[in-house]
């Protein structure tokens, strides 16, 4: 009995004694990135902070990308999973830490004040930065077009990061996501403009988009929250969670492009 314990135990460490033994000759070719999606958030906080709650407190993000200077801190391996997303759900997905790299910007966000909320902008440094992080990502990690999100869009019910005045324009410039053609938003938006959607359809489009959507019978401002969502990225000029004639256009425009 114990000479076939002894075999055994050779066995499993690969016939050495000494410890394990792993034949890697032969990797196979069937894999992909665990990376889907990468999420942009702000930190609310300055840099020295920032490190501190990112490194040592009890969340984290795989980069953070500082203001004034730029410089990127890499404070998670890509490989492993950093806590920065929560409770969030995209395109069916939920709890995205396991599926997706995030990256930190060093932004104070809002500040709400007698004459209504006011937000920080991004320095130009900050946001070239991140284009370049951004595309160095999605080529290693073969990412599609339109895997760059942001914390409001996994988490409409509780996060508006990276907030109104994020470029999302900029990213759509430089090849990391779609942007609705004016045009054919201007079209639609006449179109709406004489009869608006109801708000099953506002829901169905978002969901369409990638969006979690709670079922309009339950509440109205969870819908309003994801439509506020969708418009600090594509029309940061009035973000009032409204379903308009103008929403109900750019949303048909990118499903109709995707």
């Amino acid at each position: 009995m114990k000479a076939l314990t002894l075999i055994f135990s050779l066995l499993l460490l690969g016939g050495c004694a000494g410890g394990l033994s792993i034949d890697r000759q032969h990797p196979s070719a069937n894999h992909d990135s665990r990376v889907q999606w990468v999420v942009v958030h702000y930190t609310s906080t300055d840099v020295q902070h920032s490190l501190e709650l990112l490194t040592r407190g009890g969340v984290s993000s795989h980069y953070l990308i500082g203001e004034a200077p730029a410089t990127i801190y890499q404070l998670v391996d890509e490989n492993r999973r950093a806590w920065h997303a929560g409770d969030s759900q995209w395109r069916g997905r939920t709890w995205l830490n396991a599926s997706t790299l995030g990256i930190e910007l060093v932004n104070q966000g809002y500040a709400d004040t007698p004459a209504g909320r006011v937000w920080q902008p991004y320095s130009e440094a900050q946001i070239d930065a991140l284009i370049l992080l951004l595309k160095d990502i999605v080529q290693r990690h073969h990412l599609p077009i339109d895997s760059i999100i942001g914390h409001s869009d996994i988490a409409p019910q509780r996060k508006v990061d990276p907030g109104p005045l994020f470029p999302w324009r900029r990213l759509a410039d430089a090849g990391l996501i779609r942007w609705p053609d004016a045009a054919q938003v201007a079209r639609q938006q006449a179109l709406f403009s004489q009869q608006l959607p109801a708000p099953e359809w506002f829901a169905a489009q978002l969901r369409q988009l990638g969006y979690a959507v709670p079922t309009v019978a339950q509440a109205d401002q969870p819908l309003r929250n994801v439509l506020a969502a969708l418009q600090m990225k594509y029309r940061p000029s009035n973000v009032d969670g409204q379903p308009d004639a103008e929403t109900a256009a750019i949303l048909q425009v990118l499903n109709q492009a995707r």
